[in-house]
């Protein structure tokens, strides 16, 4: 190991910037030479990424320049995609060069995870980041405008939701809000817009609370969504999909947010993985790497009743915090601290002014869980990017 040892962080999502601004604070001038890799040169944010999706809000307002968050003097920033991962070498390959590291922390970023369901990956949309949200707004008014031509072709305002997990959910809320603006803009009439959620768990937000989970599905019901719960999606085509027992739904715009895997370049690198997440030690470490963390939609971890936890923002976050402290711990010698779950609550927007959470061991509805996500949104800009931050993006959040 060299004098100042190298600490390599790949990813600027929740987990690999709360790294990266925590080894800021943290760490001595000259105490280890830090470097973030990101292939943007900015940081979205993954929760908000439903609204420009539907079309509620503009993408810029889901993305902070990372140059705006970290000190360039403590951290260095490289603009680059990771190509491979050698831990034997000590070294990522990135598309335009390659660095050594001492330690390595991995935040790359889930993919989508499609179950093996045949046609999904070719036809079907995901809301995974700022390029995929601007292309389902285009897409979604290009329905609308291709039908004033075509008026015998309703599949082009039948919009096929594959999933009721929080994105599902929170974005057929933004959709729902958005179908009467187009519907004005374009001269369509509302009542032949469809949006269909399909989901192959017996229920909508699978382990969530069932009151609030029962009052979501009427606040949506209300604004037009016919949920079809406990029904597998077997196929999509360019047509549509195929659900249940071969029933066809006919549409151009079937978008799938029923599932996350881990990144193939951590299977391919050679780790220990389930769907490409690292089974990691109670120190976010990857087995047999005692030099490499593992965090967010990459890492696997379990709770106490043996099931893993989900792959949220919220936990990937605590984690960013852990990772910098063992970090600082291991160049100094020091012992590392075990990461534990400490779990906040969670808030699911149901569209404008109506969401859902458990939160301080209380459920919360409507207007009141409206303003506790809008109090988590800003809480977040506030860790990131303090009060200039907030002043600055927290009126679009």
């Amino acid at each position: 190991m060299s004098s100042i040892p190298k600490i390599v962080i790949l990813g600027a999502g929740y987990g690999g910037i709360l790294t990266s601004l925590r080894l800021q604070k943290e760490l001595n001038y000259n105490e280890a030479d830090v470097t973030l890799v990101n292939k943007h040169d900015y940081h979205y944010i993954t929760t908000h990424l439903h609204m420009p999706a539907a079309g509620t809000d503009h993408p810029d307002n889901a993305r902070v320049n990372i140059s705006k968050l970290i000190d360039e003097f403590k951290i260095d920033f490289v603009k680059s995609t990771v190509v491979q991962i050698r831990p034997q070498d000590r070294k990522v390959i990135l598309e335009d060069g390659t660095l050594s590291y001492d330690y390595l922390v991995i935040g790359l970023g889930g993919e989508s995870e499609t179950f093996g369901i045949p046609g999904l990956a070719e036809n079907a949309f995901t809301i995974r980041s700022i390029n995929s949200v601007r292309l389902i707004r285009e897409h979604i008014e290009y329905q609308f405008a291709r039908y004033k031509r075509e008026p015998h072709r309703t599949d082009y305002l039948t919009f096929v939701i594959g999933g009721a997990g929080f994105t599902g959910i929170e974005f057929i809320g933004e959709l729902a809000d958005r179908i009467p603006d187009l519907c004005k803009q374009f001269d369509v009439e509302p009542s032949l817009v469809k949006i269909v959620n399909v989901e192959a768990a017996p229920t909508a937000l699978p382990g969530f609370d069932p009151e609030l989970v029962e009052y979501a599905m009427q606040v949506l019901q209300k604004k037009g969504v016919t949920f079809r719960i406990g029904t597998a999606i077997k196929e999509c085509t360019p047509d549509g999909v195929v659900v249940g027992e071969g029933e066809e739904i006919k549409s151009q715009t079937v978008i799938w947010t029923g599932g996350v895997r881990g990144n193939r370049l951590i299977e391919d690198a050679g780790f220990e993985t389930m769907r490409g997440r690292v089974k990691v030690d109670e120190f976010l470490r990857a087995p047999g790497h005692e030099n490499v963390y593992v965090l967010g939609d990459n890492s696997l971890m379990f709770n106490e009743q043996g099931r893993p936890y989900p792959p949220t923002a919220q936990i990937a976050m605590q984690q960013g915090v852990n990772c910098a402290h063992n970090l600082v711990a291991s160049i100094r010698n020091q012992s590392p601290k075990a990461f534990v779950f400490s779990n906040k609550g969670t808030v699911a927007s149901l569209g404008k002014g109506e969401a859902i959470g458990l939160a301080f061991g209380k459920k919360y509805k409507g207007r009141v869980a409206a303003w506790l996500k809008k109090a988590i949104d800003l809480r977040y800009l506030f860790i990131i990017g303090g009060i200039s931050l907030v002043l600055r993006k927290g009126k679009f959040l």
